[in-house]
């Protein structure tokens, strides 16, 4: 058994940043500690403008008085006195209501949460809060009771997954719902009693983590007419599946299928692959099936150095050492699987990175990756219905100087739910166009990297969708289309996209079809030798991150140029280079890194944060997007201690918000044994999904 001490949760106090060096190590493979991938020439951003508290956790805002942070004096008073210091009860005072009809105005009016480093889940006052499924709990029918010190692959292949990051909530009837969870990665520090390093995990415990990857499906019920949400334990559950990086395997669909470059001895065909690694964010789609993007998939990999070297270029560009056998924070996964050795099998790389499509309503159906939709390192992907009928997908490529893209089907979206209808919606995300930005501003000069808005008040320009290719047929010279879809970060650098600061979560509003951009951060912003800041990226050396708003030509999500703006330049509200779109920022909650968003039924955005550089816990923000109150933003939760917050996903009645509380707890030092934090069951960190819903059964957020 180790005896490491445990560490004090310095929270930023790394060179990664805001994150804990442990998160860099296990979610991204300490890509900040590589070079950044992409090392091409293509013109930056300026120079086209230029040419042109209780084991339980329930707290409430009121609680966290003496936990507040420092922020800007103006800032800080505001928040602290959102409401007056109180303890919270352990559950509501009076029976909830029923959910009433409507869904509410969409006034945002709840008090917001304070910044605060509670290792507990932190709700406004007049709402509660509720685990639904956690790491271990039983998914498959079946499923032996989780034992941390007993970890079987086996038994995990069975069991809810590890560091949930995508939720989607997907209707049955009005009492039942299909809740689809994305597992992103795992942290061996704290899922294994004793450990010491990767070398020492025994195979077992290898394909326990390859286990604890990939996807969960699990049918969950209302509880009581509330906007409470739990497990259904009894039944057939016929609905409830993993999907795992160990066994499940993929079918892969698009013009890229079957090309040379998915070819391998296991899969000869090239159009069969065994798992999917590092899912992050996704969507639903408007016929009832998950998008799941596959990011950070480089880390599993070792032997680059070993790799054919006409391929090695390739291989760098996703991010791939080929120096070295064992790059930094290498998982060893080749010790109980061989194809993770790239010079045994060359090409297994380029199996993952797409876009996985999974049917929850389908058990039985093989989950798809669409080359169609390009490869790189996907956060998630997005889905809105063109006025045409075309379905588009909207796209961000998580990586410091990466890119924005989008594809439009070639088909048209059948509506309704007849068997005819679902089995052509199902064919829509294997033919069509893929397309990446080119954004210009229109205040260039004025640029200088502070973060000081332009003379004109607002930070926004136009763009334009630069086509890469459209069925077989490459519109990037030297490229054939399955050249640009297994290698689309190599084309996007040939035809000059806009290198951009994380492009993280893509979201276009089902309302308006307006398309909102998370752009997490970029500290190299600015650096020598790397691209300066421009408009859309307006500041050098960027801890914050950005909100970018994108409006189609014509209100035609299938147009080929648009016109952008940034409504939220994250920080402290009390620094001069954040920006909330002209809103009395003494009113907005502090926000740092966002990451993902998603809408309520009235239209209002939320936005989770991942790495808070600003010294607090992560969390949950809203903000209205249109009218007098845009730009007031509003913390609404925040997570425990060392965690990042995921999802998140509103419930069409706008009754429940979910969120996926990720790695808790993943701070330096900490092991099972030592745990830098107990959510939520007091005992070691466990990843969960978290639902919160108003005491009195209203619209949440109003």
């Amino acid at each position: 058994m180790s005896d490491r001490p445990r560490l004090l949760p310095l929270l930023g106090a790394t060179r990664h940043g805001a994150r804990d060096a442990m998160t860099c190590l296990y979610r991204c493979g300490n890509a900040c500690d590589h070079p950044v991938p992409n090392s091409s020439d293509n013109p930056y951003f300026g120079d086209l403008i230029e040419a042109e508290v209780s084991r339980r956790g329930v707290v409430r805002a009121g609680a966290v008085g003496a936990l507040v942070l420092g922020f800007g004096g103006t800032v800080a008073g505001a928040l602290a006195g959102a409401a007056p210091a109180a303890a919270a009860p352990a559950a509501p005072t009076a029976p909830a209501a029923a959910p009433r009809g409507g869904v509410g105005s969409g006034a945002l009016t709840f008090d917001p949460v304070a910044p605060n480093k509670l290792d507990a889940l932190v709700v406004p006052d007049g709402y509660d809060h509720a685990v639904v499924i956690k790491w271990g709990d039983p998914v498959v029918p079946g499923a032996p009771e989780f034992d941390v010190r007993a970890q079987t692959a086996a038994a995990q292949a069975k069991q809810f997954g590890y560091n949930n990051d995508f939720v989607g909530v997907l209707p049955i009837d009005r009492r039942r719902a299909l809740l689809v969870v994305n597992h992103e990665y795992t942290n061996e520090d704290l899922m294994f009693p004793g450990f010491t390093s990767q070398d020492a995990l025994s195979v077992e415990q290898l394909r326990v983590a390859m286990a604890a990857h990939g996807m969960s499906v699990v049918e969950i019920e209302r509880v009581d007419g509330t906007g409470q949400w739990r497990p259904v334990r009894g039944g057939r559950r016929r609905y409830n599946r993993r999907v795992t990086a160990l066994a499940t395997k993929f079918e892969l669909t698009g013009p890229a299928a079957g090309s040379a470059w998915l070819r391998t001895a296991a899969d000869p065909q090239g159009r069969t692959v065994v798992g999917t690694l590092n899912n992050c964010a996704g969507g639903v789609t408007p016929w009832g099936t998950v998008l799941s993007g596959e990011e950070n998939f480089n880390q599993y990999f070792v032997g680059g150095d070993g790799a054919p070297e006409e391929l090695k270029p390739k291989l760098a560009r996703y991010g791939i050492p080929t120096d070295v056998r064992y790059p930094s924070g290498s998982r060893k996964w080749e010790r109980a699987d061989e194809r993770f050795d790239l010079a045994k099998h060359p090409n297994e790389a380029h199996r993952y990175g797409w876009v996985v499509e999974i049917d929850p309503f389908d058990p039985d159906s093989r989950p798809r990756k669409h080359t169609a939709l390009g490869r790189f390192k996907h956060e998630g992907a997005n889905v809105i219905v063109a006025k045409d009928g075309h379905v588009v997908a909207y796209m961000g490529d998580d990586e410091r100087f990466d890119y924005l893209y989008k594809f439009v089907s070639d088909k048209k979206f059948m509506p309704g739910d007849s068997w005819v209808a679902r089995k052509h919606n199902l064919t829509l995300l294997e033919s069509g166009t893929l397309y990446v930005a080119a954004l210009e501003g229109n205040s260039a000069a004025e640029i200088d990297g502070t973060g000081k808005l332009p003379s004109d008040g607002a930070f926004d320009g136009r763009g334009r969708w630069i086509k890469l290719v459209r069925g077989n047929r490459s519109y990037v010279a030297g490229m054939t289309a399955a050249d640009v879809l297994t290698f689309t970060r190599l084309a996007a650098d040939k035809v000059g996209a806009t290198k951009m600061d994380r492009p993280e979560d893509v979201e276009p509003s089902q309302l308006t079809g307006k398309v909102y951009v998370a752009l997490t951060n970029n500290t190299d912003r600015g650096k020598a030798g790397k691209a300066p800041a421009d408009e859309a990226n307006p500041r050098n050396v960027n801890k914050h991150g950005q909100i970018l708003e994108l409006i189609e030509d014509r209100g035609d999500n299938t147009a080929e140029t648009f016109a952008w703006s940034l409504p939220i330049v994250a920080g402290d509200p009390a620094d001069p280079s954040t920006y909330f779109a002209g809103y009395d920022k003494t009113k907005v909650s502090p926000i740092s890194c966002p990451d993902n968003v998603a809408f309520d039924a009235t239209g209002n955005l939320w936005i989770s944060t991942d790495g808070n550089a600003l010294g607090s816990n992560d969390g949950l923000f809203a903000t209205a997007v249109e009218g007098p109150e845009r730009g007031h933003l509003k913390q609404f939760l925040t997570v425990p201690l060392g965690a990042e917050t995921c999802g998140p996903f509103i419930k069409k009645d706008n009754r429940s918000v979910f969120v996926a509380v990720q790695h808790p707890g993943e701070i330096t030092g900490a092991s099972v044994e030592h745990p830098a934090s107990t959510w939520p069951d007091g005992d070691f960190a466990k990843p969960g999904v978290v639902v919160t819903w108003r005491h009195d059964g209203g619209p949440v957020g109003s």
